[in-house]
């Protein structure tokens, strides 16, 4: 029993040195200095866009591209996980049973359009100010014709 006391002791004292160090500097060190947010990815500040900048505001333009890159990654993240779901899906149900994975397939196919209509046929050299001329160019072409590939209207071929 003696024994038993003094070797429970001893690993109870070698437990406390080792633990007693880690545990307060965890407790008065990592703990006070830690960032409270339930995220696990930094989360940034919203930046205005690119229309909100004046003409020559370079440290403006520089902030929307830089926020506009980064949209453009968790974009494309999005998109990764929707394909990967499809083909998940697809891959498991086989073609027998295809309509199961119409849903996803569905949104899919959304994420991916808006993916194309925002960022598509802009070359390497992506930037905000083409992206935002894209969209402005789109828009009035709607405004004029309607949704883009439904064609002209019979109007405007004439002139």
């Amino acid at each position: 029993m003696a024994a038993d006391n003094v070797l429970i002791r001893f690993f109870n004292t070698v437990f406390n040195v080792i633990d007693t160090p880690a545990a307060y500097f965890r407790e008065k060190i990592v703990l006070p200095n830690q960032k409270k947010y339930p995220w696990y990815h930094q989360k940034y500040r919203r930046v205005p866009n690119i229309d909100e900048c004046y003409t020559h505001d370079i440290v403006c333009y520089t902030e929307a591209n830089i926020q506009f890159k980064r949209d453009k990654l968790v974009d494309d993240e999005i998109l990764y996980i929707l394909r990967s779901r499809f083909e998940e899906c697809a891959w498991y149900h086989g073609s027998d049973d295809m309509n199961l994975c119409d849903d996803i397939r569905k949104t899919y196919e959304d994420a991916s359009t808006a993916w194309f209509m925002k960022y598509g046929d802009m070359g390497v050299t992506l930037n905000v100010k083409d992206a935002y001329m894209k969209q402005k160019h789109r828009m009035i072409w709607e405004r004029r014709h309607g949704p883009v590939g439904s064609g002209m209207k019979e109007d405007y071929k004439k002139a």
